[in-house]
C-alpha cells in the first residue's frame, strides 16, 4: 500500500516538472496592433479658368508706332491671357486705321491723330473715345545737320530753316498721325504740302503709302534727310543700326503726340465684335495696364517711353 502511494506521488512530481519545463522553454510572442496608413492625396493648385468668349477674335487697327515701339508685344499677351480673347492686330497709319473703322472692318482702333479722330467720332462710326497715353514727336536729321536746326526751341522755326535751306525732308505721305503733324507744322509757316501732290516742294519727299515709321527712319538716314518721328519708335530702335539720325528738336509742346482707344460703333456696324472691343478698350485704361505703360522703357532708357493718361483730360497733359 505504502509502495503504491509512493509511486503515485513520484508520478505527480514528474508531471509537475515536465509542465514547468515546457513553460520555461516556450517563447512569448507579442504582436503589435495593426495600424492603417491613409493614402496620400495630392491636391492640384486651384486655378481660375478664363471662360472663352462667344466671339473670341478682335480686329485691332493701330498705328505702326505701337508695334515698332514693342508696346503691343507686351500688352496683347496679357490682355489675351486675362480675357480669353485673341487679338488680330493690323498696323497701319492712323488714317488707314480710322478708315478701317469707318468701313466696319475693325472692332477697335488705337490711334494718335486728334485731327483725324474727331471726324470719325462725329460720323458716329466711333464711340467711347478714351485717352490712353502720350509722348512727343521729335525732329531728327543727319548728324551733319545741313539746315542748322539742332537745338531750335520751336518746331515751326526748325521747319522754316529746313525750307529756307531746301534740305531734304522725308514725310510718311500716308495720312498717318505723324504725316498729318508734319503737314500741319509746314502749313503754319505758309508751306502747303499734301500727299502725292505734284505741287510739293522738290525737297519735300514722301516715303510712300504703307511705309511704317521705322522704315521711314531708315530711308531718311540713307538719304541724309530730316524727318518727323514719334519718340517711342525712335528711342526703342536707336541701337538697332537701322538708321543713323540725331535728335534735332524736342520738347516743344506743339509736338505732343496723344493716343486714344476708340470702339467701332456696333449700332452702325452690327457685325463688329462689340463685347471684344469694349473689353480691349477697358483693358487699355485699366489701372494695371496703365501701370505697365507708365514703367515701359524705364529699365532701358531711364524714363518711360509713354506717359500713362487714363482718367486725365487732354488739357491737363504736361510736358514730357
Amino acid at each position: 500500500m505504502k509502495f503504491k502511494l509512493a509511486s503515485i506521488l513520484l508520478m505527480v512530481v514528474l508531471l509537475i516538472g515536465m509542465i514547468a519545463a515546457v513553460s520555461c522553454t516556450t517563447e512569448t510572442t507579442t504582436t503589435a496592433p495593426m495600424t492603417t496608413v491613409a493614402p496620400t492625396t495630392t491636391v492640384a493648385p486651384t486655378t481660375t479658368a478664363v471662360p472663352k468668349p462667344a466671339n473670341p477674335e478682335i480686329i485691332m487697327a493701330s498705328t505702326t508706332s505701337t508695334r515698332d515701339s514693342t508696346l503691343m508685344d507686351t500688352l496683347i499677351p496679357i490682355f489675351q491671357q486675362k480675357t480669353g480673347y485673341t487679338v488680330k492686330p493690323v498696323y497701319v497709319g492712323t488714317g488707314a486705321a480710322i478708315t478701317m473703322g469707318q468701313q466696319g472692318n475693325a472692332d477697335v482702333v488705337l490711334v494718335h491723330s486728334p485731327v483725324l479722330e474727331m471726324p470719325f467720332m462725329q460720323s458716329s462710326a466711333g464711340i467711347n473715345r478714351k485717352l490712353v497715353m502720350h509722348n512727343y514727336f521729335l525732329i531728327v536729321g543727319p548728324p551733319s545737320d545741313p539746315a542748322g536746326i539742332k537745338g531750335t526751341a520751336n518746331a515751326t522755326d526748325a521747319f522754316q530753316k529746313i525750307a529756307n535751306a531746301k534740305a531734304t525732308f522725308y514725310s510718311r505721305g500716308d495720312n498717318s498721325g505723324t504725316d498729318t503733324m508734319d503737314k500741319s507744322l509746314f502749313k503754319q509757316i505758309g508751306i502747303s504740302v499734301s500727299d502725292n501732290s505734284s505741287s510739293n516742294p522738290s525737297w519735300y519727299k514722301e516715303g510712300g503709302t504703307g511705309t511704317g515709321m521705322l522704315d521711314l527712319l531708315r530711308i531718311a538716314s540713307e538719304k541724309n534727310a530730316y524727318t518727323l518721328t514719334d519718340y517711342a519708335t525712335y528711342v526703342m530702335n536707336l541701337n538697332s543700326k537701322v538708321f543713323t539720325l540725331d535728335v534735332m528738336v524736342q520738347g516743344d509742346p506743339a509736338l505732343i503726340n496723344i493716343y486714344h482707344v476708340i470702339q467701332v460703333n456696333p449700332a452702325k456696324f452690327p457685325n463688329v465684335n462689340a463685347e471684344g472691343a469694349k473689353a480691349f478698350s477697358d483693358f487699355m485704361v485699366s489701372a494695371d495696364t496703365q501701370a505697365i505703360i507708365a514703367k515701359f522703357g524705364i529699365d532701358k532708357y531711364g524714363k518711360p517711353v509713354f506717359i500713362a493718361d487714363a482718367g486725365k483730360t487732354e488739357a491737363s497733359l504736361g510736358s514730357y
